[in-house]
């Protein structure tokens, strides 16, 4: 009887291991292996704090309507906010043409470093809400962590997911999804 009971065991669990061998699985992409920029060419020089490098707290300049914790940028600050990085479809891996991006943002973060940025992880409306807002957290750590092997602290870094909820271009297009699959930053403090 004891024999019986031993053996049940063994045919229930390679019964289990069969049955979740057998599920479908579901395929996530894994951030690829980082690996540094080349150094020649690979971002902005640093230089010695200028006018055109200015950033101010809000409310020492017009224009107002800005997020929470953003400043008013000019210069080469403003040209940090603007470049994005994107990510191919259902994939939050950093793509190689986007590490020289990465690299740019984190030569311009060596030679600032007392400013303080914020990583906003964005994804095209195709899939559910909870999904998207998922897949934007982990292309905003991607980032995150890419700029941190580069060397910036990462405590100077905090990250948001907005799903598909600020996309730049509503249009229901291939191009407009391609646009909308982005890593956004924002200078928070000087």
């Amino acid at each position: 009887m004891k024999n019986f009971g031993r053996g049940l065991c063994y045919v229930v669990f390679i019964s289990l291991i069969f049955f979740f061998a057998g599920c479908e699985k579901k395929k996530v992409e894994q951030v690829s292996e980082i690996t540094p920029p080349q150094q020649q060419g690979a971002g902005i020089t640093p230089s010695a704090p200028g006018p055109k490098d200015d950033i101010t707290m809000p409310g020492a300049q017009a224009g107002g309507g800005q997020e929470a914790g953003a400043v008013n940028l000019t210069g080469a600050a403003k040209a940090f906010e603007d470049n994005d990085i994107h990510f191919d479809y259902d994939s939050f891996s950093i793509r190689p043409e986007d590490r020289r991006i990465l690299a740019e943002k984190a030569s311009y973060l060596n030679a600032k470093p007392n400013v303080k940025i914020r990583v906003e992880g964005h994804a095209d409306e195709r899939g559910t809400t909870e999904y998207n807002l998922a897949l934007g957290e982990r292309r905003a750590n991607a980032a995150k962590e890419y700029l941190v092997f580069l060397g910036i602290n990462a405590a100077r870094i905090s990250t948001v997911s907005f799903g598909e909820e600020k996309p730049l271009d509503p249009a229901q297009t291939e191009e407009a999804y391609a646009l909308n699959r982005r890593g956004h930053f924002v200078i928070l403090a000087q």
